[in-house]
């Protein structure tokens, strides 16, 4: 049976395997694991999915427990995924700040599981990548 769980940290090792078995690794500086590192560290929401104490999924967010939950990763291995964990990782985020609203940048390829969970695109996103100047 998979547990749920909220954790303080999660080790590097843990979260490159997770980043990597569930497909997230393309998009995710794994070539710097001082920079994994310190995203891990960043992040005060971290829960986990285990099968027997071994990983199956994991999301990394950042929240104020009470206006807004930014998830910043899930990652479902890829022999765990349409299974729910997904689902049921977004949902223990939901529970640990049920008045924040979550928010997320979604993979291209993923925009149809996070449409179905009821998440809609907002119209007033930006961003400025690290590198690009402030005009």
């Amino acid at each position: 049976m998979i547990s749920y769980q909220v954790e303080l940290s999660l080790g590097l090792e843990e979260f490159q395997s997770i980043l990597e078995d569930s497909g997230l690794a393309v998009r995710r500086p794994m070539e710097d694991p001082q920079l994994l590192q310190r995203m891990i560290n960043g992040a005060n929401l971290v829960i986990t999915a285990r099968l027997e104490g071994q990983l199956v999924g994991m999301l990394r967010g950042l929240s104020d427990f009470c206006y807004r939950s930014f998830i910043a990763d899930l990652a479902v291995a890829r022999s765990f995924q349409r299974k729910g964990i997904g689902r049921q990782l977004i949902q223990v985020a939901r529970n640990e700040a049920p008045e924040a609203r979550l928010i997320l940048f979604s993979a291209e390829d993923a925009a149809p599981f996070y449409k179905k969970l009821g998440f809609y695109l907002h119209e007033r996103c930006y961003q400025l990548k690290a590198g690009e100047e402030l005009l």
